[in-house]
């Protein structure tokens, strides 16, 4: 019984890791080639994870499996959110199908400022003046 389990949970996550593949060819631009890695790429991690603790069944491989689900899931997210962000920074397009683009208002390719829209007095966009930027980036002796 214990080996249809395994069977059936190793064959499971082997999808979803096959799907998270497929994805990343068949996907059109970066934020949702991240999507669907993270979401199947961690979820069929878990499920092989899983299988493996069933099948060893020893204290040891069940702590350890454990904690690399807990460890993928609590940090693919946040690598996924950090790498969609800096692509989208650095100039990555989008896809020509991308209906809402929520930073489009709030951040300045030219400056690299991002608005938070928790600014009080602050302008809507930085003083743009190369001399202003360049004497604030010069570190002071």
């Amino acid at each position: 019984m214990t080996e249809i389990l395994v069977s059936a949970l190793l064959l499971m996550g082997a999808a979803l890791m096959l799907l998270a593949a497929i994805g990343i060819i068949r996907l059109p631009d970066l934020p949702t080639r991240m999507h669907a890695t993270t979401k199947s790429g961690a979820l069929g991690t878990a499920l092989i994870m899983i299988a493996v603790a069933f099948y060893f069944a020893e204290v040891a491989v069940v702590t350890r499996a454990l904690a690399i689900i807990a460890f993928i899931i609590l940090t693919a997210p946040v690598a996924a959110h950090v790498i969609g962000r800096a692509g989208y920074f650095v100039g990555v397009p989008l896809w020509e199908g991308t209906i809402k683009d929520d930073l489009k208002t709030s951040y300045d390719p030219e400056t690299h400022y991002l608005r938070s829209g928790f600014e009080e007095d602050a302008p809507k966009k930085p003083a743009t003046n190369k001399k202003t930027v360049k004497a604030k980036a010069k570190p002071k002796r």
